[in-house]
């Protein structure tokens, strides 16, 4: 859910495996903290530091806050503060915890799972969240007409949900799964929601959400800000937060700024408190006394190719091979992220579990000649203009790509034009280009994605999926069936050689040109004190607190 691809993924959750606090902190280091902020000092008591309002800027409006009925990183950003999960896991063990629920157990089969639900947890609107909630919460989910249009696909390993009273439920599942407790840790995708309030709000729901946690909806301005208020009810925040209450803040000001130069203006000026910033941008508020800047690795690809195996050029491994090795990655790394980034080898980024170490040593390198050779061997010869044809078909291929990839899409379009093939760059907006994606009517698109789990790239690359985010239709048996495997195996070092597996096979049959991994950089006016990022790049505000 997620750029996570532009927009979607029912995969993202918040794995709280490391965290930043106020901090520069790169990878899974220890929360570090900035030299004269307020932050690591154990004497500073913040316990009545309350009111005031934080303004954050966010690049884009989400298209629903119906969790159910989108899989949007910019809906997942807002809902995940108007929510809560089953379950949480703890930032120092690593280890999955109970959370909305008190207690879990899993049978020795893997199939039936239980669930104890927490005392004396409300809604926004006031009623209870009860064992009955969450299985009408988990049966609308996976509703045939709500299903795939979100978190749905996830919970259809489910075969039945039962409840035997209030504060039990049970879960029984076809088949075990190595990834369920994962999902079940995210506070947006699978929060419970207020059925009754879905039912009541005409068909609305998706801009008056109900949830159980800290903060809770105020106001919805299309186009220019969504703002939150203080869920003065709130007493079940994970452990972790040093903050167990209502959030301290009044309200939290969710600004679209879409452009970043703008979002740099309103900083400066202090309209807002907040924003993620490019490189070359963020840098500018490093040597500044009034800003932190927090910097974290993210987990995920920053920039990859997909390419749309429906189109019959495309369907020659040697010219996706070539496409490969036409691309100089370190050099878009260094103009477009000044660096500040890492080239990738494959689909899956070296901060996740299942990465192959070994990737490097079978991966497509930058080599444009033997690129060239592979288009000759494929039969695409070289005409008087300098683009290659075969039978009279010169070798084009439209590129989409968003403003923000604008020019890494102008260096490959350069990189793929030596190499003789002629790329048309295609900028929409990041729905228009879902919207082609989806249908199919692409060559090559720019993508991102960010996940917790290897298992990301079954929605992408299982046949299964062809339709859905399966947008380069790849349909190919071997993937098939290690992404399955994927899914169940239960021991972690029998699940990583599956992802390895994998990913030799991603990679040898180049079905996707992946570009980069890159840092994320947040800007946050020294005003606003206790910002977390977790792993995937989500801002937790619950230790948040305004001098």
């Amino acid at each position: 859910m997620g750029i996570r691809k532009r927009g979607p993924f029912p995969i993202v959750s918040i794995v709280l495996s490391c965290f930043v606090l106020l901090a520069i902190v790169s990878g899974c280091d220890a929360p570090a903290t900035k030299p004269g902020t307020d932050e690591g000092k154990k004497d500073v008591n913040i316990a009545n530091q309350k009111g005031g309002t934080v303004t954050v800027a966010i690049s884009s409006e989400p298209d629903t806050l119906d969790v159910h009925k989108s899989t949007a990183l910019s809906t997942e950003g807002v809902a995940l503060n108007l929510g809560a999960a089953l379950l949480y896991r703890d930032p120092q063990t690593n280890e999955v915890k109970p959370h909305l629920a008190e207690s879990y157990s899993i049978s020795d089969d893997g199939k039936t799972w239980t669930f104890r639900i927490r005392k004396g947890v409300t809604f926004h609107d006031g009623t209870l969240l009860t064992a009955q909630a969450y299985k009408r919460t988990f049966e609308r989910a996976m509703s045939p007409e709500i299903a795939p249009k979100g978190v749905g696909m996830v919970l259809g390993i489910i075969k039945s949900i039962k409840t035997t009273d209030d504060r039990t439920l049970i879960l029984e599942l076809n088949e075990p799964s190595a990834t369920l407790l994962t999902y079940f840790t995210s506070a947006s995708w699978m929060q419970p929601l207020s059925v009754d309030a879905v039912q009541k709000s005409g068909g609305q729901y998706g801009r008056n959400p109900v949830g159980v946690g800290p903060w809770k909806m105020e106001s919805w301005k299309s186009g220019d800000s969504i703002t939150l208020i203080q869920n003065d009810a709130y007493r079940w925040a994970t452990p972790f937060f040093k903050n167990q209450g209502p959030p301290r803040p009044d309200k939290l000001v969710l600004k679209l700024i879409r452009n970043p130069q703008t979002a740099v203006a309103a900083l400066e000026s202090g309209t807002i408190d907040i924003a993620d910033l490019p490189a070359k941008d963020a840098k500018k508020f490093k040597n500044n006394n009034r800003f932190t800047v927090l910097e974290q690795i993210k987990r995920g690809l920053g920039l990859f190719v997909e390419l749309n195996l429906k189109n019959e050029i495309l369907q020659d491994k040697n010219v996706r091979k070539a496409l490969q090795m036409a691309v100089k990655k370190e050099a878009i790394v260094q103009s477009h992220l000044q660096g500040e980034g890492i080239v990738a080898d494959g689909p899956l980024p070296a901060n996740l579990f299942g990465y192959d170490q070994s990737i490097a040593q079978y991966a497509y390198k930058y080599n444009p000649e033997e690129a060239m050779k592979l288009l000759e061997e494929a039969g695409w010869k070289l005409n008087a203009q300098g683009i290659r044809e075969k039978a009279g078909k010169p070798l084009h291929l439209e590129l989409l790509s968003m403003e923000a990839w604008s020019q890494p899409a102008q260096l490959m379009q350069g990189m793929f034009k030596a190499i003789g093939v002629d790329v048309k760059i295609i900028t929409l907006e990041g729905s228009a280009v879902d919207q082609l994606t989806a249908a199919g009517t692409f060559d090559l698109a720019l993508d991102g994605y960010v996940a917790d789990d290897p298992d990301i790239l079954f929605p992408f690359m299982h046949s299964s999926q062809i339709g859905g985010m399966n947008r380069s239709a790849i349909h190919d048996k071997t993937i098939d069936s290690l992404l399955e495997k994927g899914q169940v195996t239960m021991k972690s070092d029998d699940r990583a050689k599956i992802y390895e597996d994998l990913q030799k096979r991603v990679v040898e049959e180049a079905f996707w040109i992946p570009i980069y991994t890159e840092k994320r950089f947040v800007v946050v006016n020294n005003r606003v004190q206790g910002l977390m990022l977790d792993p995937s790049g989500l801002k937790l505000y619950q230790d948040v607190w305004v001098k």
